[in-house]
């Protein structure tokens, strides 16, 4: 799937090329900087397309064989966007906060997300009435710190084949998991980050909501189409 002549137009009008000041860069990004303008850098987007052909591939080839894609994003520009996505695929998801051992230990985190499962049926079926109100409040606030932590996590029932990534030096404790369980790593990476840690590294803007919204879309599509492919 040859996908650089008819996105990268996209791209650009997407301002996927803009990256971090010079100051910031990450030495493994140099070779995709296309230029150095007032002090920021601009990326190599016809770079980026091929790495993110080898991406979609990925992606494809995850989706031909019924495989799971965890989505992770919790800074505020791709929260929303990690959010629909996994949603539309009906894949699970992190948006608000890493909780350590996600991955590396998740029968633990199963046991949190089932009681938070529970307590959801508990009360709405009336079965929190027996405690005071005091004790309810506290049931509650309990819920909704899980809820936000979890929320993402509640259908999933093992842990998941690949990771998608939005700024993994953000998330890099979600990157050193993945790795630690031998999981693809998929990322949208600045020129801030080591595209060194990464399996499967895009290098674009990691800054901006129509940046993160244009390669999830694209996400998004290859996965569907990878399912449709598989069923021909």
């Amino acid at each position: 799937m040859n996908i650089q002549n008819s996105v990268i137009e996209e791209m650009f009008a997407n301002g996927t090329h803009y990256g971090y000041s010079k100051s910031r860069r990450h030495p493994s990004t140099t070779p995709y900087i296309f230029a150095t303008k007032n002090g920021v850098d601009i990326i190599n987007i016809e770079k980026t397309a091929e790495l993110f052909e080898k991406a979609i591939e990925k992606v494809t080839a995850l989706a031909a064989t019924g495989k799971t894609i965890l989505f992770v994003g919790t800074k505020a520009e791709a929260r929303q966007q990690i959010i629909e996505t996994a949603l539309a695929l009906n894949m699970p998801y992190v948006s608000e906060r890493w909780v350590g051992g996600a991955l590396t230990n998740f029968p633990e985190i199963k046991k949190r997300i089932v009681k938070l499962l529970d307590l959801r049926d508990q009360k709405e079926k009336g079965g929190l009435d027996k405690y005071t109100k005091k004790e309810r409040l506290l049931i509650d606030r309990e819920m909704d710190d899980m809820t936000k932590n979890f929320q993402g996590l509640t259908g999933i029932t093992r842990t998941p084949d690949a990771i998608f990534v939005v700024d993994p030096k953000k998330e890099q404790i979600a990157v050193t998991e993945a790795h630690k369980m031998n999981l693809p790593v998929i990322a949208l990476m600045n020129t801030d980050c080591n595209i060194k840690k990464v399996e499967f590294p895009i290098i674009a803007n990691d800054a901006s909501v129509s940046s993160i919204s244009f390669f999830l879309a694209q996400i998004k599509s290859a996965y569907n189409k990878g399912i449709v492919g598989d069923k021909k």
